[in-house]
């Protein structure tokens, strides 16, 4: 798995690199220390996974993952930060960032990289219980104007919940890959462009 890391920070940077590199899967294919940096690395290097701080000088971690989103919609950005600030989590939700964890969960971090990278969204532990009441519901949503049958809600359930397709699988007795299907035109019928997306879809209007 090649990652690129990118902080403010440049001690956190290089720590990060040595933390990460200890693990023989992972390649750190380059550092940054801002925004516009990330977005050069990503074009550059086309990680695996981009591991960026939020809150940065000149450009931050949520403005370069909307640039990089906006012409690579299949990028993994995984934000690590000292904030569990409501109002970036939502923000990063919303663009499609694939993960949010802290940095004082740095055992954490080599899993939820690694999670990213096979196609899980990671929120630690603090953060995962704040998303229900930041995706405050807009109001009962009628499935059935976008032709989503049942099964299809009980995927988007299940998803929202932060379930693999392999553990939906196994709960609703149902084939990986019939699952992921599901997924796909799911996400197709709600003009969604990933899982990250489509569990806040489910918050914002349940």
């Amino acid at each position: 798995m090649r990652v690129v890391v990118v902080d403010d920070d440049k001690f956190v940077a290089f720590s990060l690199k040595t933390i990460l590199e200890a693990d023989e899967d992972i390649e750190v294919a380059g550092i940054g220390n801002h925004g516009g940096e990330a977005i050069d690395l990503y074009e550059k290097e086309h990680p695996d996974v981009l591991l960026m701080d939020i809150r940065m000088e000149e450009m931050s971690g949520l403005e370069a993952a909307e640039v990089i989103l906006k012409k690579d919609a299949q990028a993994k950005i995984l934000f690590l930060t000292t904030f569990s600030d409501d109002e970036y989590i939502v923000k990063a939700l919303g663009l499609g960032a694939k993960g949010y964890i802290l940095k004082q969960d740095f055992e954490g971090i080599v899993p939820a990289l690694k999670a990213v990278c096979g196609g899980q969204s990671v929120f630690g532990g603090d953060i995962a219980g704040k998303i229900p009441n930041l995706m405050q519901s807009s109001g009962t949503l009628d499935y059935s104007t976008y032709d989503i049958s049942e099964k299809e809600q009980e995927i988007i359930e299940e998803v929202a919940q932060g379930l693999s397709n392999k553990e939906i699988a196994e709960k609703l007795f149902l084939s990986e890959g019939t699952v992921r299907n599901y997924v796909s035109v799911i996400l197709e019928k709600l003009g969604l462009r990933d899982r990250t997306q489509l569990a806040v879809f489910y918050y914002k209007n349940r």
